[in-house]
């Protein structure tokens, strides 16, 4: 199986972009961009299940097994199109539960970038519980400075999400 970068910023061009850039030449892990599909925020009535978010899930779940999210650091949080893709996974468990069973057991970590080095690990917490409620495997996360990509870091990242 493989692993995947699942990206969402509000731009494409940005320091973000650069990060997964750069992972992607020395991991050869492959990437979805989020901006790429339509899906809309979570409805309690399912409205919107016809958008691309159940077959953006479908192809990651059977293709991969290592999901990477990669977002900018929003206001101390992940970005708004992020917040929306895991507010949806809440699809999985009411009207697609067998496909969100086949989460169990896959990875999951994360990478973010900002201005700044003040993250404490409370912003990984929707991450690493969404892993924990799912089954999932929480291999961890790296924050990154932009335009301060520490080769070093970005080395032991690559190596603790291929173990």
């Amino acid at each position: 199986m493989k692993k995947v970068i699942i990206t969402g910023s509000s731009r494409n061009d940005g320091d973000t972009k650069t990060l997964t850039n750069k992972l992607i030449k020395k991991s050869n892990w492959d990437l979805i961009d989020l901006n790429d599909y339509n899906f809309g925020y979570y409805h309690y009535e399912h409205k919107n299940e016809k958008d691309d978010y159940l077959k953006l899930m479908r192809k990651i779940i059977e293709k991969y097994d290592t999901l990477i999210f990669a977002t900018p650091v929003y206001w101390y949080s992940m970005s708004g199109i992020m917040k929306v893709f895991f507010d949806r996974i809440t699809d999985l468990l009411e009207i697609e539960k067998d496909l969100g069973r086949e989460l169990r057991g896959k990875n999951m970590a994360g990478i973010s970038c900002s201005i700044g080095n003040n993250l404490g690990e409370v912003f990984w917490l929707p991450f690493s519980e969404t892993a924990k409620y799912l089954g999932m495997n929480y291999l961890g996360s790296l924050h990154t400075i932009s335009g301060e990509i520490n080769e070093i870091e970005l080395n032991e990242f690559i190596n603790q999400i291929e173990k």
